[in-house]
């Protein structure tokens, strides 16, 4: 059973209580943010839990063993600290949650009910809601090495030991024309095109300044210009002259570590592991192969 605060337990034992929830919010950024369902701020730890008005939070269950225990928040825009391009850009996803319950009349009797993550982020036109997790989250994603066909590394760590500074790795450019997320752009001439597929973008100049997103595909068009598609649509219009750098990427297969980077002695993944075509295959009389040579050279 939970032991809470003792003056805070002594205060629930009278007969009028003050009560109210607090959830402190830690972003992907490291910004720290409170908010409260109380009708005036409190402050405590240093944060600043703004009574914001419209958030409200469903019940908190709590149960035995290892299930994941979830609640929603709901919420408008009405904060100036909570935005839609923040939560576009995903800086609350995966951010850490610790819920309070706290005596509004003295914030230091106050106890910890739940600490997690917050999950999947939702909004419309004038309003959010975000799936708060317990830590037993945790225990469902995958830790640690698969035996799987591809590389498990990330393009450039120490395990692929790709140099994504290099020259032919980086370059920098500017948007001439846009339609969506795909543009044209000026200064990648000198790359090859599927350099930069799968690769990163970091928008140096323009609404979008500060950003990061992933490419899809990096084409040439038939008059030689390089051609970007992203897998998402920025938060704030591209325009023409915003200015970017790029960066290298890698669809984890052994093909692309050992023709686009030469680099598949670091390859981290089992291309020739045995697959379903291996398992249900079968031997035939006429058939090269069988001369007890070795399949993979």
């Amino acid at each position: 059973m939970k032991q809470l605060n003792p003056a805070l337990a002594e205060h629930l034992q009278g007969n009028c209580t003050t009560l109210c929830w607090c959830w402190q919010v830690t972003r992907r950024d490291g910004v720290k943010q409170g908010f409260t369902d109380h009708d005036r701020q409190l402050i405590f730890l240093g944060v600043v839990f703004e009574a914001a008005a419209g958030f409200t939070g469903t019940d908190v269950e709590a149960s035995l063993g290892l299930a994941v225990n979830n609640m929603d928040v709901e919420g408008a825009f009405s904060s100036d600290r909570i935005t839609e391009s923040d939560i576009a850009a995903g800086l609350y996803d995966d951010a850490e949650i610790v819920l309070y319950r706290v005596n509004w009349q003295d914030t230091s009797q106050r106890e910890v009910m739940q600490r997690g993550n917050i999950g999947e982020v939702s909004r419309g036109e004038h309003a959010f809601s975000a799936e708060l997790r317990s830590l037993a989250h945790r225990l469902n994603q995958s830790t640690g090495r698969t035996y799987q066909y591809g590389c498990d590394a990330e393009l450039g760590d120490s395990r692929c030991g790709v140099d994504l500074q290099s020259p032919e790795n980086k370059g920098a450019g500017s948007v001439t024309t846009v339609k969506d997320r795909v543009f044209t752009c000026a200064g990648l001439g000198g790359f090859p095109a599927d350099r930069f597929s799968w690769g990163q973008l970091h928008w140096i100049t323009g609404a979008n300044k500060g950003a990061r997103v992933k490419i899809k595909v990096h084409k040439l068009t038939e008059e030689g210009a390089a051609e970007l598609t992203l897998w998402q649509a920025p938060v704030q219009p591209i325009v023409a002259g915003d200015s970017f750098e790029v960066f290298a990427g890698c669809a984890h297969t052994f093909a692309a570590c050992k023709e686009k980077f030469a680099n598949a002695v670091n390859y981290r993944g089992f291309p020739h592991m045995p697959g379903p075509d291996f398992i249900l295959s079968y031997a035939e009389q006429d058939e090269q192969k069988n001369d007890g040579s070795a399949l993979v050279k």
